[in-house]
Parts: structure tokens; C-alpha cells; sequence
């Protein structure tokens, strides 16, 4: 399988049978989490631990520590993952322009899981973009 694989999502709600947990980053509606959890997802947004002011590397290490899945709007953590050539935590980015509330998130999220789990589990970046979902494995290499 490539490093790199687009995967066209759609609706519904993911049949999920992993477990998988999400730390939101404060660029996301903390009700992203609420939402999460009344799905049966584990999920916490960084003000529940007081972290909205702490730098986006203690927030990824957070999420290293819980192997949650980290979640934001914000493609730092994109950078930072790449410079340390880490292979976790898997970090769901949102670029999607019209999306800009959390049941809009949750949805997305939602209708991609069931494709998405077993690599956000191995360890890799997934990008909505466009109406797309592009997936690339942790850890970047070239």
C-alpha cells in the first residue's frame, strides 16, 4: 500500500469496531467532543484539561500519552509530526472550507471511520479537503 491514498467519504455513521479515542484541539467547537461522546466515541477537547493555551507540541504529547487520536483545524501539527518523524499519534486534519460547526465536523468524521480506523490505529495524517479525504501514513518519509 503507498504512503499516500485519497478516499472519496459520503454519508452515514460509522459501524465502529475499533476503539478509538480523540483529543480536539481548541481550533474545533469543544462540542465536537459532546457530539463524539453521544456517538460512543471517548473524545476530549483541550479545555477540559485547561490546555487552550498550551503550545500545540504539549498538546500532541498529551495525545501521545492518552493514544488518542488528535483532531484540529490547525496543519501545525502536521509540521511538528513531520519534524519528528513520528509515527504517532494519528492527526485528523479539517481544511474544508463550508464546514464551520460541529454537527458539520461530526458528520464528516463520522461518514469516514469506518474506511479510516484501522490506519488512524496504525498511525497517519487524514486531510478533508475539497470534499476529499486524503490519508498518509505515519511516519513521512523523503
Amino acid at each position: 500500500m503507498s504512503a499516500l491514498r485519497r478516499v472519496r467519504y459520503g454519508a452515514g455513521v460509522a459501524d465502529s469496531t475499533l476503539s478509538v479515542k480523540f483529543l480536539i484541539d481548541n481550533a474545533l467547537p469543544p462540542r465536537l467532543a459532546d457530539l463524539l461522546r453521544a456517538s460512543g466515541y471517548d473524545a476530549v477537547h483541550v479545555r477540559t484539561y485547561e490546555m487552550q493555551e498550551a503550545t500545540d507540541r504539549e498538546i500532541l504529547a498529551r495525545a501521545l500519552d492518552e493514544d488518542r487520536i488528535m483532531v484540529s483545524a490547525d496543519s501545525d501539527f502536521n509540521t511538528i509530526l513531520a519534524s519528528q518523524e513520528a509515527e504517532r499519534p494519528s492527526f485528523i486534519l479539517f481544511r474544508e472550507t463550508n464546514v464551520r460547526v460541529a454537527r458539520d465536523y461530526l458528520d464528516l468524521l463520522l461518514s469516514a471511520l469506518p474506511v479510516l480506523e484501522s490506519e488512524l490505529m496504525a498511525g497517519c495524517v487524514a486531510v478533508f479537503r475539497n470534499g476529499r479525504l486524503r490519508v498518509r501514513k505515519l511516519p513521512f518519509s523523503g
